[in-house]
């Protein structure tokens, strides 16, 4: 996985276009062409979920690549592409759209056994999350309603801030007790509902990558458990598990202006998406 291949998407997304939400319309719809022109290069079907937020258009993306098992659970990846107002969003999470568009390149010759389903999502952030209308909550919603089988999501939020300084990891209370206080790893987090998954998931990211790896499974309420798309899809009884560098716990400039490209750290976010992607393929297979 090249370095400079994320840090071009997270630049364009940050820098190029900047801040992205439906108060920017321009702007939302210029990420989202790009996400699908880049997966539409590889030579993928690019799919479209349009609805309206507030009135405003706006899109889910998704591309797949199918199983051989067709009666076999899928697995889902996905991330959002929109930004709160006032930060360009690079960690948060053009990063993680970043790794998303990487993963459909390193994948794309695959033939799984499960059908593997990419999907970027739309308007994760305020005023549409938790209780609005965000992307993956009409996204679960639908999969439910069509009665679909998926073993496992996972949502890629924030994969871009590693800090080896002691003091740079901190933790919901007493977490701190039982996790390392350096922010050099990768986390993996789910519900207690996804645990099975979750365990499955850290052991094909440590079969894949020698990168350095957390996991908690805990009660949704725990604070920034429950904070990215992973929870659309628990609301609709499927397993789902985020996977992060922990976001507003390690990273000083979450949701400010100052979510630039330049703070994100490319070579070993790389890494990261490496093991990441053989974690994906064992998953499917």
């Amino acid at each position: 996985m090249a370095p400079d291949d994320l840090r071009r998407h997270v630049a364009t997304l940050a820098s190029d276009i900047g801040e992205r939400h439906i108060g920017r319309r321009a702007a939302l719809y210029a990420a989202e062409a790009y996400i699908a022109g880049a997966w539409r290069d590889m030579e993928y079907d690019v799919r479209r979920q349009t609805y309206e937020a507030r009135g405003v258009p706006s899109s889910n993306l998704e591309i797949e690549i199918p199983g051989t098992a067709r009666d076999a659970p899928l697995v889902l990846v996905g991330a959002h592409y929109d930004t709160v107002p006032g930060t360009p969003g690079a960690d948060d999470n053009a990063s993680g759209v970043a790794a998303l568009i990487e993963l459909a390149r390193r994948l794309r010759d695959a033939r799984p056994l499960r059908t593997l389903r990419l999907v970027a999502f739309v308007n994760e952030e305020p005023p549409f999350f938790y209780f609005g209308e965000m992307g993956s909550t009409i996204y679960a919603r639908a999969a439910r309603a069509r009665g679909e089988r998926i073993r496992v999501m996972l949502s890629l939020e924030m994969l871009g801030c590693y800090d080896d300084r002691r003091g740079s990891q901190r933790y919901p209370p007493l977490l701190r007790y039982f996790y390392p206080d350096r922010g050099n790893f990768i986390a993996f987090v789910s519900n207690l509902q996804s645990m099975r998954e979750l365990r499955q998931a850290v052991r094909a990211f440590r079969s894949s990558s020698d990168f350095a790896v957390e996991s908690l499974a805990s009660p949704a309420f725990v604070p920034g458990v429950s904070w990215s798309d992973q929870l659309s899809f628990w609301r609709q009884g499927f397993r789902a598990l985020m996977v992060t560098d922990t976001a507003f716990y390690r990273y000083p400039h979450y949701h400010q202006p100052t979510d630039t490209t330049e703070k994100l750290d490319y070579d070993r976010m790389a890494k990261v998406v490496t093991g990441l992607a053989g974690c994906i393929a064992a998953l499917v297979s």
